[in-house]
């Protein structure tokens, strides 16, 4: 299969995670060593302050760094085995910006980063994760298999 054939595979699954149906409207766009995620600020994910919670920041950082990762390894499933987390401003509308990169690989370790933006541009959050492979064929999920349109 070709890299934009995999990078479609890996929009799809992650559109298909049960945990999106927390987080609507979101969209992702996959490429060679980049991923980006967009999620439209919702009052469902404020803290008690009325802000964006840290645990959407993380999600979305650590998915737009997952998926960067995931855009390189074609054959099994990988996992975030750390992830450093960075807030910067606290965000309480608008439309939230992931973007994820591929730092570095080995055989079995990948690292990449991701910045958070707000809607105006400005950096909001930023975080650095390091991911493994797994022995799980990526031909083994539904979500990377399944033939449905994405966003």
């Amino acid at each position: 299969m070709d890299a934009t054939e995999h990078c479609r595979r890996l929009e799809r699954l992650y559109h298909q995670a049960n945990v999106q149906q927390l987080f609507g409207g979101s969209s992702i766009s996959v490429s060679h060593s980049k991923a980006e995620i967009t999620l439209p600020v919702e009052p469902a994910y404020f803290h008690g302050a009325d802000a964006v919670h840290g645990a959407v920041c993380f999600k979305l950082l650590d998915d737009a760094a997952y998926f960067a990762v995931a855009s390189v390894v074609q054959d099994v499933f990988i996992v975030t085995s750390s992830f450093q987390l960075n807030l910067i401003r606290p965000v309480s509308g608008g439309t939230l910006k992931a973007v994820g990169t591929l730092r570095s690989r080995s055989r079995q370790l990948f690292v990449a980063e991701a910045t958070l933006y707000n809607e105006k541009g400005k950096e909001v959050a930023f975080g650095t994760g390091q991911f493994l492979k797994t022995t799980q064929p990526l031909d083994s999920l539904e979500g990377y298999n399944a033939h449905i349109s994405c966003n």
